[in-house]
């Protein structure tokens, strides 16, 4: 009878144990996550592009877009919205004036959709690993 109730006893350790580890790891992931300004102190603007050289970024990071709302925005956009400048139906925009985006792997677009802002440069793509 001992037996049965230390089994049980072991199996909820285990499970304790690997819910330990589970918060660990992703506690782990998310402190790795770095936090970047869209344009350091300049904010999101139109020459936001040339902030992107010399950075790598991964899956996780933070991007903060810094704007005056009344003037700008931040849409995410897929590769054929960033080409085009147009926000395809049901992209998330931002307009907070201070937008936190989560980078997710492979490349994410962003625009301003303001008339005439994504195509006088305003807009990145940033690739994350």
């Amino acid at each position: 009878m001992a037996q049965g109730r230390g089994s049980a006893a072991g199996r909820r350790n285990a499970a304790m144990l690997a819910m330990v580890l589970l918060c660990v790891l992703l506690h782990g992931e998310l402190a790795e996550s770095a936090v970047y300004t869209v344009g350091d102190r300049g904010g999101w603007g139109f020459n936001s592009g040339g902030w992107l050289r010399g950075k790598r970024f991964r899956a996780g990071d933070v991007l903060v877009f810094k704007y005056s709302p009344s003037a700008h925005n931040v849409v995410a956009v897929n590769a054929a919205g960033y080409k085009s400048c147009s926000a395809p139906r049901g992209a998330k925009v931002y307009k907070s004036g201070s937008d936190r985006v989560t980078l997710a792997r492979g490349t994410n677009y962003f625009i301003c959709s303001f008339p005439g802002h994504c195509q006088a440069g305003m807009k990145i793509a940033v690739t994350a690993a």
